[in-house]
């Protein structure tokens, strides 16, 4: 059928591609194994990507251009042949305001003019349609008088130029297919002179050779342009991605680097921090082994001596009774001076050995261990000392016992000290591979000045010492006081 230049053209299908994917890096190659695919490049993935999109897009785009190119080239011929039409056709139609039938002379006036005429150059078939589909006039004359129902009749009644490319393929077009050259059809009302009423269609056949080579030349001209553009913007697109993967692959490269290098400074600190650990813990059992030895040679030598010296007083007042020398006053005062200084040094050096020797831990659990130490507080103070133990690790390192055993006698010596014993407490927890301990009283608690010089290292010996040990091993030491309100001590290991 002709081609309607006025109807809308249907909209162009969508286009898609199906999204590419990089491959995977394959492992590597094992013995008797088909060697890995190598892996596509991004550039190259997007540059096969842009090709399917942007030639699927191009292709359509070229598509429609080469119809409107060609839509437009038939419908300014038909528009120039129905100028022709009209000026050769509407003067013998005029006759039909008042008949039905184009006369004799009218027929051979049109005859003549497709015999001699310039319009028999382009023009090889000329219809003249009657409103109902009757053919009045045709260069065929065996289609004289015969009705046919077409849609461009109806179309060109309402004052619209039909046109169109066509295989000629319908009844009417009989004659025209015989001519056995490539033919395009034109319909164009035919009006009455003043009113411009439509009294009839007329329907001529020009030779298309002309205008397919000029579509074609057109057409090239297109999916040329569209194919230099397609290209233009895949180059410049396979540049810009190529140079953006150089720079990803040198930063990923880079990164790399850095990841490996960072790796290995982990790998040497785990190494330096499992050596300090180590040294620390020997450190430790070092020096609770030397300062177990001080309090022995305390207790071995100094003690001894001493325990000889009020011995040998006592031997010596008793020789002098037996001997029945006087003693005066001046010598009974200064007997006793030096018994009670020897004493009280005795008892002094015994104290200091006892703090240093600790009792023997390696046997206990933490929690057996945490028992004794507030047992041997509470008999040395005679105060009470509130344990809540929760569930505790039944295996410690040894180390980690004697810290924990000196963390709490030291802090139960404070509590004792600054609080008087009010409200001892102390409670020891494992949760999440998390030991913590707390000590804590209910005294008046430490001035802000002091907890200040705590915050900025300037304490104490005794909290300098306690923070030094459990810090030696690893752990946190906290200090929390409110003034009026007490003082908790905090160790907290990571077992």
């Amino acid at each position: 059928m002709p081609l309607d230049t006025h109807s809308e053209s249907p909209p162009p299908p969508g286009s898609g591609s199906a999204p590419m994917t990089s491959e995977p890096e394959a492992p590597a190659q094992q013995p008797g194994q088909r060697p890995p695919r190598r892996r596509i490049s991004r550039s190259t993935q997007f540059v096969l990507a842009a090709s399917i999109i942007l030639g699927l897009t191009m292709t359509l785009v070229g598509q429609v251009v080469s119809t409107t190119v060609e839509r437009a080239a038939v419908q300014s011929a038909a528009e120039a042949g129905a100028v022709y039409m009209e000026a050769f056709l509407e003067p013998f139609v005029q006759e039909l305001v008042v008949a039905n039938e184009l006369s004799r002379q009218s027929i051979e006036a049109i005859d003549r003019l497709m015999v001699n005429g310039s319009l028999n150059r382009h023009v090889v078939s000329v219809k003249v349609w009657r409103a109902d589909g009757k053919v009045l006039y045709s260069t065929d004359k065996s289609m004289v008088g015969k009705t046919f129902a077409t849609d461009e009749i109806a179309e060109a009644l309402r004052g619209r130029i039909v046109t169109g490319l066509e295989e000629l393929d319908e009844d009417e077009n009989q004659f025209e297919r015989r001519l056995n050259t490539p033919l395009y059809e034109i319909y164009a009302p035919l009006r009455e002179f003043g009113t411009g009423r439509i009294l009839a269609v007329g329907e001529f056949y020009e030779q298309a050779e002309a205008l397919e080579r000029e579509i074609s030349n057109v057409r090239r001209q297109v999916w040329a342009v569209v194919g230099a553009a397609t290209l233009a913007m895949l180059i410049l697109l396979f540049v810009i991605v190529r140079r953006g993967d150089r720079i990803i692959d040198q930063q990923q490269t880079a990164l790399h680097q850095r990841v490996r290098e960072q790796a290995r400074l982990h790998a040497r600190n785990t190494v330096l921090q499992r050596r300090i650990n180590t040294a620390n813990h020997e450190f430790s059992r070092v020096n609770e082994l030397t300062m177990r030895r001080i309090g022995a040679d305390l207790h071995d030598g100094p003690a001894q001596l001493l325990t000889l010296i009020l011995v040998m007083l006592d031997d010596f007042a008793e020789q002098q009774k037996e001997r029945g020398e006087p003693v005066t006053d001046s010598q009974d005062s200064t007997y006793e001076v030096m018994r009670s200084a020897a004493a009280d040094a005795l008892r002094e050096i015994r104290a200091i050995s006892r703090g240093l020797v600790l009792p023997e831990i390696g046997d206990l659990t933490l929690d057996e261990e945490l028992h004794l130490v507030a047992q041997r507080h509470e008999q040395r103070t005679s105060t009470q000392v509130r344990l809540e133990l929760g569930s505790l690790p039944a295996h410690a390192p040894l180390p980690l016992k004697f810290c924990i055993y000196r963390f709490v006698q030291e802090g139960l010596t404070n509590a004792y000290r600054h609080a008087g014993g009010q409200g001892q407490r102390v409670s020891a927890q494992y949760r999440n591979g998390q030991l913590t301990v707390e000590v804590a009283d209910a005294g008046p608690g430490i001035a802000k000045a002091d907890m200040l010089a705590e915050c900025l290292g300037n304490t104490r010996l005794g909290l300098a010492g306690m923070r030094y040990r459990v810090e030696a091993l690893g752990g946190h030491f906290h200090v929390s006081s409110v003034p009026g309100q007490g003082t908790t001590l905090t160790a907290q290991f990571k077992l």
